[in-house]
């Protein structure tokens, strides 16, 4: 009898080492990546008004976060910005002048929202291990293609401040702190949309009922063929079973 070789705890423990390095090394830069201070729109369209969600990990092992504050755009300022209410924090929206008037339809803007704070009341944190989101609507969205920048700061209880603020450059590495970034889209109802007049929009809107006859006659052929097959095997089934009933039965007399 071969007998197979044993594998010494100490071997063992140097795989295990090994394993988790390798694992570390693969894992490590994208458990980095995903840690920064991010934002997402629920619908970026250009001229509407869009849900921004930011996602706030903590990256501290021994504090936590206690504040968030949000820098808006001034070049292309959303005149609009209200919050969701976080339980156990409170947010605050502040206004101010803008450091030039920005031209839109039928006149110009000269203060806009310029910030948005989130701080965590007395006892509440978002602790080692833990993120939190928070949302604001907020527009007009400026043109499509459009990168509204919103850099952000972090604090944390022990007094750390992380800047979240480093833009980032097509075609090279992700920065070390990068701000949060939405590019708009196009505009919902754009001329796209409403070139739908006339004979091509008829067209289009049309149902294609040939199209949609064929695939249905198409549709009850194959069923029926199924069908056909289904019965003609129950069918040699039976025939089978039968033939060999009756051979069991020759032999055993």
């Amino acid at each position: 009898m071969t007998t197979a070789p044993r594998t010494s705890p100490t071997h063992l423990a140097r795989s295990s080492a090994t394993g988790l390095l390798v694992g570390a090394l693969v894992l490590g830069p994208a458990l980095a990546a995903s840690a920064h201070v991010r934002v997402s729109a629920d619908d970026p369209a250009a001229g509407g008004y869009g849900v921004l969600t930011f996602r706030v990990p903590n990256e501290s092992d021994t504090a936590g976060t206690v504040s968030l504050a949000v820098d808006l755009p001034t070049d292309t300022p959303l005149t609009s910005v209200s919050v969701e209410p976080v339980p156990g924090w409170t947010a605050e929206v502040v206004r101010g002048e803008l450091p030039d008037p920005v031209a839109v339809e039928g006149g110009e803007i000269t203060e806009a929202p310029l910030s948005v704070t989130w701080t965590a009341d007395e006892g509440v944190q978002i602790g080692p291990g833990e993120f939190q989101r928070f949302t604001v609507s907020a527009g007009p969205l400026p043109e499509e293609g459009t990168d509204v920048v919103l850099p952000a700061t972090q604090t944390y209880s022990d007094g750390e401040v992380v800047a979240w603020d480093e833009p980032a450059v097509e075609g090279e590495d992700e920065p070390q702190a990068p701000a949060p970034v939405v590019t708009t889209t196009a505009a919902a109802g754009g001329d796209a949309a409403h070139a739908g007049h006339g004979a091509a929009a008829e067209t289009d809107a049309t149902p294609d009922t040939s199209a949609a006859a064929s695939g249905a006659q198409g549709a009850d052929t194959t069923a029926r063929w199924l069908a056909g097959g289904g019965l003609a095997l129950g069918l040699l089934a039976l025939v089978v079973a039968v033939s060999a009933r009756t051979s069991r039965g020759r032999v055993a007399r």
